[in-house]
C-alpha cells in the first residue's frame, strides 16, 4: 500500500526498517488522511489517528514520552485557556451591545481583548499539529520529529484546519481594529469592518468542517462519546452563529444602520459561548498515562 500523506514518509520508512511495521490500512477524507493502522510481523498493530495524536500524544494505546507529553499538554492548556477567555470577552463584550450599558469603544476594547486571546490559541493550535507525532518508535511508541515553530504540510488535514483557523483570528483582528476608526461612511464600514468579519467567519467554518471531517476519517458523523467530537461541533456552532451575527450586522446604505442590530449582538453572544465552553472542554482532551 502506498504511504498515505499525512505520515511523514521518512518517519514511517524509519519504523517500518525498526520494527518491521507496515502500513495494513488507510482512511481519511478526500485527499486526507486521518487514520493509519500498521501491523508488526508478531501481528501486533498500531493505530495513528490524527486528532488523538494531536491532542492526546497518543499512538495506539501508547503514549509519547514524557517530555514531549508535558509540551503538548502545555499546548493543549494554553489553547483551551485562550479560547475560553477569548469566548467570554467576546460574550461580555455582545451582552454589554445589547443592554447598551457601554459605549461603543468599551465595547470594542472588550472584542479587542477577546481577539488578542483567540489568536493565542489559534497559534497554540498550529503548534500542536506542527509539532504532534505522525511516526513509530521500534515498541510501536509515538515518534517526534524535532521542535518547530512553524511548517508547511497542506497535505496534512489537521495543519489545513489549524492553519486557517488562525487565519481567521487573524482576519478577525484586522476587524477589530478598524472598529475603532471614528468617521467612517457607510461604505468604508462595510468594507474595513464588515467585509473582514465575514472572511473570518468563513475561515472559521472551513477549519470547523475540516476538524469535524478530521475526527469522523470520512463525511460527517455524531459521536456522542466522543470529546474531540463535541469540542469540534460546539466549535462549528459557534461559527454558524458568528456569521449570523454578521450578516446581521451589514450596515445598509439607504438607512446607515445594521440589518438588525439584536440578532448581531445576539448572534455574536452565542457563539462566543460555544468557544468557551469548547475551550473548557478541550483542557480535559490532554495527555494521560498509558
Amino acid at each position: 500500500m502506498s504511504q498515505p500523506p499525512s505520515v511523514a514518509p521518512r518517519q514511517e520508512a524509519e519504523s517500518r526498517e525498526a520494527g518491521r511495521w507496515t502500513v495494513e490500512r488507510a482512511e481519511g477524507w478526500g485527499p486526507f488522511r486521518t487514520r493509519v493502522v500498521w501491523r508488526a510481523t508478531d501481528g501486533s498493530t498500531a493505530t495513528w489517528a490524527s486528532r488523538s495524536a494531536r491532542k492526546r500524544a497518543v499512538i495506539g494505546r501508547r503514549v509519547a514520552a514524557a517530555t514531549p507529553a508535558r509540551r503538548q499538554t502545555l499546548l493543549n492548556t494554553i489553547a483551551a485557556v485562550a479560547f475560553t477567555i477569548g469566548g467570554g470577552l467576546f460574550a461580555l463584550g455582545a451582552a454589554l451591545a445589547q443592554l447598551g450599558s457601554a459605549d461603543p469603544t468599551a465595547s470594542a476594547c472588550i472584542y479587542f481583548a477577546g481577539g488578542l486571546f483567540f489568536n493565542t490559541g489559534g497559534y497554540a493550535t498550529v503548534l500542536q499539529a506542527v509539532n504532534s507525532p505522525r511516526g513509530l518508535e521500534t515498541d510501536g511508541s509515538p515518534k517526534y520529529e524535532r521542535w518547530r515553530w512553524w511548517s508547511y504540510e497542506p497535505e496534512r488535514i489537521e495543519w489545513v484546519s489549524a492553519v486557517v483557523l488562525f487565519g481567521g483570528t487573524r482576519v478577525f483582528g484586522i476587524n477589530l481594529l478598524d472598529s475603532f476608526l471614528q468617521g467612517l461612511t457607510v461604505k468604508q464600514e462595510n468594507r474595513l469592518i464588515w467585509a473582514p468579519d465575514m472572511v473570518g467567519c468563513a475561515l472559521f467554518l472551513i477549519s470547523g468542517h475540516l476538524a469535524l471531517a478530521e475526527i469522523c476519517h470520512s463525511g460527517l458523523c455524531v459521536r456522542r462519546h466522543d470529546l474531540g467530537w463535541w469540542i469540534a461541533a460546539l466549535n462549528q456552532i459557534g461559527s454558524y452563529l458568528f456569521l449570523v451575527s454578521a450578516l446581521a450586522a451589514f450596515i445598509r446604505p439607504e438607512t446607515s444602520s445594521e440589518v438588525n442590530a439584536t440578532i448581531a449582538n445576539w448572534g455574536t453572544f452565542g457563539g462566543a459561548l460555544c468557544f468557551a465552553v469548547g475551550g473548557v472542554l478541550q483542557a480535559f482532551e490532554r495527555p494521560t498515562s498509558s
